[in-house]
C-alpha cells in the first residue's frame, strides 16, 4: 500500500482527489464518511455519456449516496432510480422538469417538497422512507401527470410512518384524484366517492354516528320504454330495389314461357297437317 507522506491537510487534499477520480467525495468535518456524493465523473461512469445533458436514463441503485450532488445538471433526465440509498434531501430534483420515473425507495427522505417542480411526474415510489402525515405530500397535487404513488411495499417490507393509519390510501385518493394507482394497487372509482365510504366505515366501527348520505335516487329502469316491444322490420332501399327487379324478371320469364308455349302449338299443328297431306290418295 503506497504510504502518503507530508503533512495531515496535504494527504487530506491527496485523499480527497483520488476520490473524486472515482466518483465520490468527502467534503469536511461531520460530511466525512456520511456516503456518497453525486458528482459528474460518477455519472459518467456510470453511463458512458460524455454529457449530463444526454443522460435519460439513469440507475443508482444501492450505491451509499447520501447526496445527490450535480444530478440537477441531467435536465433531459426522464427514468431515475435511486432506491436503496441514503437520501434525506430531494433539492437537485427539483430542476428535472423531464424526469416522468421517479424511485426513492428505502431511503431516509422526510420532505418531498422539491419534487413539486417535476412536472412531468407520471410514476413515484417513495415506499421505506420518514413520511409521517399526508399533508407532507400535498405538494404533489400541482403534478397534473401523476397517476401512480406507491408509499408502502409488502412484498420488500417497506412502508412509511403514515401508513399506519387505517385509511390513508383512501385520503390519499381524495388529495390526489388523479391517481389510478396506489401502492402498485388500481384505484377503483373516484377518489372522492372512495374517502367518503372508507370515512363512513371508520365512523360505524368506531361507534360514531355516521355523516348522513345523499337521498337516494329512485330506481330507474335498465333501459327504455318499449325496449322489448317487437318492431316491424325496416327494408333498406337497396332491398326493396332487388325485390322489384326479381318481380320483373319473374314476369318477364312468365311471359316467356306463355310465348314458347304458343309457338310449340302452332308448330304442332303446322305439323299435323303436313302429315295428314303426304298419306293422301
Amino acid at each position: 500500500m503506497e504510504r502518503l507522506g507530508g503533512s495531515w491537510g496535504h494527504r487530506k487534499r491527496v485523499w480527497e482527489q483520488r476520490g473524486r477520480e472515482r466518483g465520490w467525495s468527502v467534503r469536511s468535518g461531520e460530511e466525512e464518511g456520511s456516503g456518497v456524493r453525486v458528482t459528474p465523473a460518477l455519472l459518467k461512469a456510470t453511463t458512458g455519456e460524455f454529457s449530463l445533458e444526454s443522460i435519460l436514463l439513469l440507475r443508482l441503485r444501492g450505491r451509499g449516496i447520501a447526496h445527490l450532488g450535480c444530478l440537477a445538471d441531467c435536465s433531459n433526465l426522464e427514468w431515475l432510480d435511486l432506491s436503496g440509498n441514503a437520501i434525506a434531501g430531494l433539492a437537485p430534483l427539483a430542476a428535472l422538469r423531464a424526469l416522468a420515473v421517479l424511485n426513492l425507495a428505502a431511503n431516509r427522505v422526510a420532505s418531498v417538497e422539491p419534487l413539486r417542480g417535476c412536472r412531468s411526474l407520471r410514476q413515484l415510489n417513495l415506499a421505506g422512507n420518514r413520511l409521517r402525515s399526508l399533508r407532507q405530500l400535498r405538494c404533489l397535487q400541482g403534478l397534473r401527470h401523476l397517476e401512480s404513488l406507491r408509499l408502502r411495499d409488502p412484498r420488500g417490507g417497506l412502508a412509511n410512518p403514515l401508513c399506519a393509519a387505517p385509511a390513508y390510501r383512501a385520503a390519499l385518493a381524495a388529495m390526489l384524484p388523479g391517481l389510478k394507482a396506489i401502492d402498485g394497487q388500481r384505484v377503483a372509482g373516484r377518489g372522492s366517492e372512495l374517502f367518503r365510504l372508507c370515512r363512513e366505515l371508520d365512523a360505524a366501527l368506531d361507534g360514531q354516528d355516521a355523516p348522513a348520505a345523499a337521498p337516494a335516487e329512485p330506481p330507474q329502469p335498465w333501459v327504455r320504454a318499449g325496449f322489448w316491444e317487437a318492431r316491424p322490420a325496416r327494408r333498406s332501399a337497396v332491398l326493396e330495389e332487388a325485390t322489384r327487379q326479381l318481380g320483373q324478371a319473374l314476369r318477364e320469364c312468365r311471359e316467356l314461357g306463355r310465348r314458347a308455349d304458343d309457338s310449340i302449338a302452332q308448330a304442332q299443328r303446322a305439323l299435323g297437317r303436313r302429315q295428314h297431306g303426304d298419306f293422301g290418295f
